[in-house]
């Protein structure tokens, strides 16, 4: 009823979800809020808002309420069908181009799974965010509590427009890529590359930086400069044309990969463990 009456923003709105009274929907509440000895809600005639205790509750509560799901599930109670919410985090782009139709045909997959996708360029708190896992694309993990699965690699390229190299010539060394201008991600200013065993840091310099890979990508389709970027965010770009591959004889772009996060391998849902070996079957192919 705490989790309904959040998402609805009203004691009215919970008690519909739960097919009972807006009355009984109340004293639920107040039982809770007097079992835990504190107060979750602000009320008001017009409003019902969290407070800072019911924020700091509401991740646990969503996970009681899919650890309910998940244990119904593995008792054959919803027909061995998956079901509950699945809450996953990717960046931007990523997460536009490759987690979002992945999300799409693993929903007709499983009918009795919903998701909530967020989308953001910040690595967010999962437990702090009531979030299952996060699919990143990186070179290292962060924060080691949490738990990391490899799904696939992620091999990156230096690309440009045919425009930009028509005017500025293509590089064929590391020394001629620093004369170049470059589209660096917000404030970088080296590229990290692989020279046989060593790993080269190659300094940059460009007009225009951003820390939106998407703003980085079309600016780079615009011939504005040489940008970096993943194989999966330019393969329609290159199939059509609009960019080509620029090849460094004496180093390549240093590879990252595809990873799954998660808070803990305890316990872990079927709905996280069957979207993440989806992911990784779907990413090898």
């Amino acid at each position: 009823m705490f989790v309904a009456a959040t998402e609805a923003g009203s004691l009215a709105g919970a008690a519909r979800r739960n097919g009972t009274s807006a009355l009984q929907a109340s004293r639920r509440i107040a039982a809770l809020e007097q079992d835990m000895g504190i107060r979750l809600f602000h009320r008001t005639t017009r409003a019902l808002t969290l407070t800072d205790e019911g924020e700091r509750f509401l991740p646990h509560a969503r996970t009681m309420i899919d650890a309910h799901d998940e244990a119904r599930a593995a008792l054959g109670v919803e027909g061995g069908l998956v079901t509950g919410t699945l809450r996953v985090t990717a960046s931007l782009a990523f997460g536009r181009k490759v987690v979002t139709p992945a999300l799409i045909d693993f929903l007709k997959l499983h009918p009795k799974l919903e998701v909530n996708l967020v989308l953001s360029d910040d690595v967010l708190d999962l437990v702090a965010q009531g979030l299952d896992l996060s699919i990143r694309v990186t070179s290292r993990l962060r924060d080691s509590n949490l738990i990391a699965r490899r799904l696939a690699d992620n091999p990156r390229g230096l690309y440009a427009a045919p425009s930009y190299l028509a005017a500025a010539g293509t590089p064929q060394s590391l020394t001629e890529l620093a004369l170049h201008e470059c589209l660096p991600d917000g404030s970088t200013t080296y590229w990290t590359f692989r020279a046989g065993d060593r790993t080269v840091r190659q300094k940059i310099g460009g007009r225009l930086s951003t820390h939106s890979i998407d703003a980085i990508h079309q600016a780079c389709v615009e011939g504005a400069g040489i940008a970096l970027l993943s194989e999966w965010d330019v393969r329609e770009d290159l199939a059509s044309g609009k960019l080509l591959p620029v090849s460094i004889a004496d180093a390549k772009p240093e590879p990252m990969v595809i990873v799954a996060v998660y808070p803990s391998a305890k316990l872990l849902p079927s709905k996280v463990r069957l979207f993440v070996d989806y992911m990784r079957e779907r990413l090898s192919v």
